[in-house]
């Protein structure tokens, strides 16, 4: 290697780590700053637990706040989203994958900004929705603006991306190693030496950021041995695909919310509203359904937290108000809520088990935890990051084998019955289809039309057949388009359909009126779909009003489906 090869392998390499470190720490010390703000206006509007305990000895104000705050945020919110936020919804997660794996224009900074402060007020004032949604946002959105740099970095925007999220998740749960695997497995859906080199230097410099410079505390600790009993696995593996079921109700009810406030709630900054009142309403029974709920998720592995009836009403209403809350547009994630969910579910079914087989068990904690894990790896479809998560968090062995087999048994069936997350699903609905796999979702964002040639015979409707025949003879072709005096395409004449034809016949007695034909929203999977069974030169592209902008070779179609899937094929192998 030449001398100038190697300073361009230093330039890439120190400039890659550049970027990695530089959007590591503002994802890192952004999700910081958000948790904070999160936590000092649960204490501030009396959200919190401990403000409550507080408050106690004046009970008025502590109803009063319960049912108005989260009533006043979700208006707050409604507001904000609508007038502020271009595309008058909380951004999220899947917007994140979307703008790592096209070259498509992502939202906006504007945007980005008003939809993470509607996410700090949803979350400051109870709403029953998730901080970590919010947070892997704030990642993507910071690696979104270093992609915007002119540093000559192939897939720079991608791998920014990827660099902010898992900066963000390593921070928010203390696990590097989780925010890693995350970035790969659920934003860029690849695992390349090229952007895992940086993902990793992302995801270290945000565990050093909240851990030792911060001393940011665990998420939960809990204390457990080992798995006492070999046949315990089987009741892990059950708990498994009740959770499966449990997260298909959950997106069952995220859907039936969704659809009930587009029916019903004509006005779209109202619905917050009524979802934060429905939530203070419940709330002032069920104080455990307000906010995050870190609190309820570390009770929740401590036995005698809880009794059973107490944890089955919580699950129920937990559930009904995340989708409520989400369905209505608080703005949120379904990360947090799936947690908590997921290790109450645990729990009960860990209460439970004495009565339904009575044999020793190892306690309830290795329950709570194997519940939460399945749960929320069905809902964001990461089964290796919450299994990743668990290790990181108890360093735990046994555990981490327990909560494993509850992951595979509940993405088994949640894979067959759901998809795989509920990000793709929410991705799917706007026209981006990774159910499939990356390379066809890739090829449906492509429109055909780039490949489009303007070397084209196109003929008058009033043209004989000997006119037709001359000009094809003289371009060297053997199709004509045969047009009006608009410009709209009427058919198609072969050579070989008019060779016998007599000279003075009219050419639109002899057009093909039934042809392929591709318009200006063609993708290039689509054109390839379209081309089965295709006998031609080429393929008439029209605009909306059926006139003639050119056409599309068939050499075109396999070229445009050769270098795409060549770029994400290098994108997928190549080397850092």
């Amino acid at each position: 290697m030449d001398r100038i090869g190697v300073q361009h392998i230093v330039y890439q390499i120190i400039l890659v780590t550049v970027v990695a470190i530089v959007v590591g720490t503002a994802a890192s010390l952004a999700a910081i700053g958000f948790v904070e703000a999160v936590h000092y206006l649960n204490d501030r509007l009396l959200i919190s637990p401990y403000a409550r305990v507080l408050a106690e000895d004046r009970p008025g104000l502590v109803a009063a706040a319960t049912l108005i705050v989260p009533a006043a945020g979700g208006l707050i919110v409604g507001l904000m989203v609508h007038f502020l936020v271009r595309e008058k919804r909380g951004l999220a997660p899947p917007d994140a994958i979307l703008a790592a794996q096209t070259s498509g224009p992502a939202p906006g900074f504007r945007s980005g900004v008003a939809s993470s402060l509607a996410a700090l007020v949803s979350l400051g004032s109870g709403a029953s929705v998730g901080q970590y949604g919010p947070l892997v946002y704030l990642g993507a959105m910071f690696g979104n603006l270093a992609g915007r740099l002119r540093l000559n970095l192939r897939h720079q925007r991608s791998i920014a991306i990827a660099c902010g999220v898992a900066a963000a998740i390593s921070t928010a749960f203390n696990a590097p190693i989780a925010g890693l695997v995350f970035a790969h497995e659920v934003i860029l859906r690849h695992y390349s030496l090229r952007a895992f080199a940086p993902v990793t230097v992302a995801a270290a410099t945000g565990y050093i950021i909240a851990n030792v410079i911060f001393n940011r505390p665990a998420l939960f600790l809990v204390s457990f041995d080992r798995v006492e009993h070999s046949y315990e696995f089987v009741f892990f593996a059950l708990e498994g695909v009740l959770c499966a079921g449990l997260a298909w109700v959950f997106m069952l009810l995220l859907r039936f919310s969704t659809n009930i406030a587009r029916r019903h709630i004509a006005v779209l900054w109202v619905r917050p509203a009524i979802a934060g009142l429905m939530v203070g309403l419940v709330a002032l029974w069920i104080p455990e359904v307000l906010g995050i709920g870190q609190e309820t998720l570390r009770f929740a592995t401590i036995e005698g937290a809880f009794g059973i009836g107490e944890l089955g009403l919580i699950i129920v209403a937990k559930l009904v108000l995340t989708a409520l809350c989400v369905g209505f547009g608080f703005v949120g994630g379904v990360f947090s809520p799936a947690l908590l969910i997921g290790i109450l579910f645990g729990a009960f079914y860990g209460l439970m088990l004495p009565y339904l087989a009575p044999v020793p068990l190892s306690g309830l904690e290795v329950y709570a935890i194997c519940g939460m894990m399945a749960l929320a790896s069905s809902v964001i479809g990461a089964p290796l990051t919450t299994i990743l998560i668990v290790f990181e968090l108890t360093r735990s062995y046994d555990l981490t084998i327990a909560a494993m087999v509850a992951v595979v048994f509940a993405n088994l069936i949640s894979y067959r019955v759901i998809g795989r997350s509920l990000f793709d699903l929410q991705l799917r609905e706007r026209g981006f289809d990774l159910s499939l796999g990356r390379d066809k979702a890739i090829l449906e964002t492509h429109r055909i039309g780039d490949y489009l040639s303007t070397n084209v015979t196109a003929v008058s409707e009033r043209d004989t057949v000997g006119d037709v025949r001359q000009r094809l003879v003289d371009d060297h072709r053997s199709e004509a388009m045969v047009l009006n005096r608009d410009g709209k395409l009427l058919g198609v004449v072969r050579l070989q359909g008019i060779v016998n034809s007599h000279a003075d016949t009219p050419v639109l007695e002899t057009a093909i009126q039934s042809f392929t034909i591709f318009d200006e929203d063609t993708s290039v999977w689509q054109s390839m779909e379209m081309l089965r069974g295709f006998l031609g030169e080429a393929v008439p592209l029209v605009d909306r009003r059926g006139r003639l902008k050119g056409v599309v070779p068939e050499e075109a179609v396999i070229r445009a489906y050769l270098e795409i899937v060549h770029d994400l094929r290098e994108e997928e192998n190549e080397a850092a």
